[in-house]
């Protein structure tokens, strides 16, 4: 084992949840009250400000400037104190701003790490075709079968018939047929209206009640979800889905192979990577943030790759304290 990967492993496992918990917090004050940029904005600068703080040298890979025209942590920005371990990082202070601003579930504060030179650059490719299952699933899927084969398999290697299976999908009308093909084979559809990480992870997370996701979202998401399906033993598979001539022609001309399928090693080539969420709004796997007379209470998952180590965190955090430490205003 290799110094750089010691420092990685026993520095940064529990401290990135204090950035999702800094950036959720500051989201949550804004939960319903229809300004996406108003609370964007104010996780954002939550979570720069944590990560202010972190004894690390790292690199946004996958941030949010440029795909959502956020207003920080854009891709190549530079983040922690400058000290070892170098890192990559994908940032998501709001995964899920609309339901955020509409007050709606499901909405989270994501962040992943891995070490330097191994996460995926999605370059000019903004979505791409998902799929996505648990453990006992693994190995047994593919983006190069048919929906209703991948239903079919997940079906077989959990035990259970096909009308049991549950299949999370982005409800857009680009999936209709795939919506079509789902309900023809008998499965179980939960459409969901953002938030497809947390989707990602409800297909490998114990009693969530989904078993797969399936359809195409954002490249980004689907690198931070593969941090996540690396520590929980699932998987996850994408095909870049350009959106146009030219951004297909501008992936070709930056080197991507368009038809090729990435796998979960593939997005995030690392065995030493964390993962770090925090729910901002009432969802299937999280809590949102609860306010009291004597602060807030958050809860988040905590994971870490190379001792498949799952960690569910219940967090009381005072006022003052806030205020001092990471600069959230409660």
């Amino acid at each position: 084992m290799s110094n750089h990967s010691e420092s990685l492993d026993r520095n940064l496992a529990l401290e990135l949840v204090r950035v999702t918990e800094s950036a959720a917090l500051a989201a949550s004050r804004w939960m319903g009250r229809g300004d996406k940029n108003g609370a964007d904005g104010a996780a954002v600068e939550a979570m720069r400000s944590a990560l202010r703080m972190v004894a690390m040298d790292g690199i946004v890979v996958i941030g949010e400037g440029e795909k959502d025209e956020a207003p920080m942590l854009f891709n190549g920005e530079r983040i922690g104190d400058g000290t070892p371990p170098k890192v990559d990082i994908a940032v998501d202070p709001i995964e899920g701003t609309t339901p955020t601003a509409l007050g709606r579930g499901n909405a989270l504060s994501v962040i992943a790490l891995s070490e330097s030179g191994t996460m995926f650059d999605p370059g000019p490719c903004v979505y791409m075709e998902k799929l996505a299952v648990g453990p006992e699933a693994r190995g047994k899927v593919s983006l190069e079968l048919t929906p209703t084969e991948n239903i079919r398999a997940v079906a077989q290697a959990k035990g259970i018939p096909v009308r049991e299976i549950t299949a999370v999908i982005l409800d857009r009308e680009r999936h209709k047929e795939l919506i079509d093909e789902v309900r023809q084979a008998g499965a179980r559809i939960r459409l969901i209206s953002d938030g497809d990480v947390a989707g990602a992870i409800s297909a490998a997370w114990e009693n969530s009640g989904a078993d797969i996701l399936m359809g195409i979202g954002g490249t980004p998401e689907g690198v931070v979800a593969a941090a996540a399906l690396l520590s929980m033993g699932g998987e996850i598979q994408g095909r870049l889905w350009p959106r146009n001539a030219q951004e297909r022609d501008a992936a070709i001309a930056a080197g991507y192979n368009i038809g090729k399928i990435l796998h979960t090693e593939d997005l995030v080539r690392s065995e030493n990577c964390f993962f770090a969420a925090t729910g901002i709004t009432d969802g299937e796997l999280l809590n949102g943030v609860r306010f009291s007379s004597r602060g807030a209470v958050t809860q988040s998952l905590v994971m870490r790759s190379r001792s498949g180590t799952v960690r569910q965190i219940e967090s009381h955090h005072r006022p003052d304290k806030l205020r001092r430490f990471v600069g959230v205003n409660l």
